[in-house]
């Protein structure tokens, strides 16, 4: 069912000019009784979307997929993917883009609805999505967004009314997903595998059109669109690292061309500072863990780089040199990002050549002590400090000394360095524990005041305000292992 346009939306279809095997028809399937659990209206403002004049009965309706926009033209998008190192042609098996907002600043989002039924490209699955992991992607793409990590956003999450057979029967649910585009490497890998180098040139031209017009009059144009996504990743990956976040299942499907965050199956954010962190049940190797991230995100470029090399040179040589130049430079890139952010967290707005040992030595010691990662970065922001057991330990005692030493050669007053550091060192993240509470009530006990106030929290992490304060501190250690689930 379709009807008129009663919230702005100014759908434009640009993806459905390529060639015909990158997509293929798909719509929502109903929900059998939709029902609204959470609207993003500050998210719909800044789209340029009335949804406050919606009925909750009409934006249920719109949400869950059984009745569309006019000018809606769902899809499921094909892609393929290196899935924990070994590959395999994917595609939309449980989501379907309605197709590309075009906001009043002239931006153009991706609105995909995501567990809404089976598509062409679900093989077995069931196509829907449980109502716990939905709302975890909403909370944890906000939390992102917040912290200015570039990220995927969520509008809406609906009910359907149905339940989804996982280990046990869940409630069912739609995700509204806003993107920059839903082009991942795994597309390219797909393009490459389907359509040869033409396919790949095809879908290149597209992203440069779409995302990096800039591009468009330089020499080697692919070779800069391989660098651009070099960079941009290089940057994305810098500040997952440094919000010690985790995203639980890199695979070149879940890697934007964008440079946004995409895909919160069994993500998490770290608390007690430990490199070899994984929270993903499905990783039983630890190949995504915390230390891993950037390494992996150079693997999966040096896939993205792969499918560009007939597009890079002639030459078959002269293109994996091209190729490996511009990947080795992914590291340096990352570092860089990385070393700027920590001197940040700490106060450094210039370089010192002790800098890296003096960073090293914290997190050597946060290790040691299992200290909390946000809460000691965050604690070292105030004059004094608080008067937690851990910040009394003699090994912090004598490197506080160094980095007060450190400190006083800043330009500036000292509080002014302080103020700063509060800017970028969160007192609030979408912590696990805080997560699963406000989960739990919503999906259990149909109880959305937790998760909302979470919400209220986690929309100023940089500020601390008195009502949040039960936010603010680590959770009490509980002995058990912490495990996320990817939801399909």
């Amino acid at each position: 069912m379709h009807i008129s346009n009663p919230v702005g939306w100014r759908f434009d279809h640009s993806y459905a000019g390529l060639p015909d095997y990158f997509y293929v028809p798909a719509h929502p399937e109903p929900a059998r009784a939709p029902r609204v659990t959470i609207l993003n209206h500050a998210l719909a403002t800044s789209l340029g979307l009335d949804i406050f004049t919606l009925t909750t009965e009409e934006a249920a309706l719109m949400f869950s997929g059984n009745v569309l926009p006019d000018n809606a033209r769902p899809i499921a998008q094909a892609y393929a993917g290196h899935q924990f190192g070994h590959f395999t042609m994917l595609g939309d098996g449980r989501a379907v883009l309605l197709g590309e907002h075009l906001a009043p600043d002239g931006n153009r989002f991706d609105i995909q609805f995501k567990g809404s039924g089976r598509t062409p490209f679900s093989r077995r699955g069931d196509g829907r999505a449980a109502l716990g992991p939905m709302l975890r992607e909403y909370i944890v793409s906000e939390g992102m967004h917040a912290l200015s990590i570039p990220t995927t956003r969520s509008l809406a999450v609906v009910m359907t009314g149905d339940l989804v057979m996982r280990e046990t029967p869940l409630p069912g649910a739609v995700l509204t997903r806003v993107a920059t585009s839903h082009i991942r490497v795994g597309t390219f890998e797909y393009a490459a595998r389907k359509g040869g180098q033409e396919g790949v040139k095809n879908l290149a031209d597209y992203v440069i059109q779409r995302h990096y017009p800039d591009l468009a009059a330089t020499e080697n144009l692919y070779l800069r669109l391989l660098n651009q996504v070099i960079a941009l990743q290089a940057k994305l990956l810098a500040q997952w690292m440094l919000a010690g976040f985790i995203h639980g299942v890199m695979n070149t499907d879940n890697m934007s061309i964008s440079g946004e965050t995409i895909d919160y199956g069994p993500c998490a954010f770290m608390d007690t500072y430990d490199p070899d962190t994984v929270f993903s049940s499905i990783d039983q190797q630890g190949r995504y863990r915390y230390k891993n991230q950037p390494l992996i995100a150079q693997w999966n470029l040096a896939r993205l780089a792969e499918t560009l090399l007939p597009l890079l040179h002639p030459d078959q040589d002269n293109a994996v040199t091209l190729a490996e130049e511009a990947l080795h430079a992914f590291m340096t890139l990352y570092q860089a990002h990385w070393m700027t952010g920590m001197r940040h967290k700490l106060g450094l707005a210039t370089e010192a050549l002790e800098d890296d040992e003096l960073i090293q030595d914290l997190l050597l010691w946060m290790q040691a002590c299992q200290a909390d990662y946000t809460y000691v970065f965050r604690s070292l922001c105030s004059t004094t400090l608080s008067e937690a057991a851990i910040f009394r330990d003699t090994g912090f005692a004598a490197w506080f000394a160094r980095w007060q030493i450190r400190l006083s050669r800043e330009p500036g007053h000292k509080e002014d360095l302080y103020n700063w550091m509060r800017a970028v060192n969160p007192a609030m993240i979408p912590r696990n524990h805080l997560v699963e509470e406000a989960l739990s009530a919503a999906s259990q006990q149909d109880d959305y005041s937790l998760m909302n106030r979470l919400l209220a929290a986690l929309a100023n992490p940089f500020e601390e305000h008195p009502e949040y304060l039960d936010y603010y501190m680590p959770p009490v250690p509980s002995g058990n292992t912490y495990q996320t689930f990817c939801g399909t």
